[in-house]
Formats: C-alpha cells, structure tokens, sequence
C-alpha cells in the first residue's frame, strides 16, 4: 500500500502522489435515493457523517484495480450505487446496503463489478 508521506519523500510532486494514493474527505452528506441522484464521490477515500434515512452515495466509474473506501458515521444505513446501472456490486446487486458504524472496501474486479468487504 502507498503511504503518502512515503510517496512525497522520493521526490513525487503532490499531484502524483494523489494519483498513486488517491484522496479522501469527511464529513460529507449523502443525497438522492436512487442511482440517478445520489452523491456522486470524487474520492477514494470517504467518511460519511450525516445523512437522511434513505439516501444514497454512488461510486466512482468502474475501471479495473479501482480502490474505494467508505466509512458511514451517519447515524443511519447508506444505500451504495455503482457508477452506471451497466456496473453491478458482488457480481449481480445494484446497490448495497452500508450500516452505520461500518466500513465497505469496494474493488474493481472488470469493467462491470465492484467486489465488497465490510467491517463486522
């Protein structure tokens, strides 16, 4: 796994270093309760901490080796979207249900499937 700091340390500008790490945020809010309005991420890694019951976050495009955390402090279940209906999640879901207190990993096995593990 690339640790920035590691990354920035042999000379890697922060823009690569981004692109080798990947970003996070916190505190974001989910929105939408469907695949077509739900909070689109723009970061690999993410920390959810309000959100409506209902509501959903969609995934970034599937591309193969993609890498993508969530972490839901919301208070309430999250709804996770792939980034097209064309995508699935563990190989014939549309959507996942992500409980509060917990943490999904989403791999990128194809151009079409996400692969989960969450957090007991």
């Amino acid at each position: 796994m690339a640790i920035p700091s590691r990354v920035m340390g042999t000379g890697n500008s922060s823009q690569s270093t981004e692109a080798i790490c990947g970003k996070g945020a916190v505190g974001l809010v989910a929105t939408g309760t469907t695949i077509a309005d739900a909070f689109l991420l723009t970061n690999e890694n993410n920390t959810f901490t309000t959100s409506s019951a209902s509501t959903g976050v969609r995934l970034l495009p599937t591309e193969v080796g993609a890498q993508i955390v969530i972490r839901n402090d919301s208070g309430v279940s999250l709804t996770i979207y792939p980034y097209s209906v064309a995508s699935t999640i563990n190989a014939s879901a549309t959507s996942l249900a992500l409980a509060t207190a917990k943490t999904a990993i989403f791999f990128a096995t194809s151009e079409t499937t996400w692969v989960s593990i969450t957090t007991a």
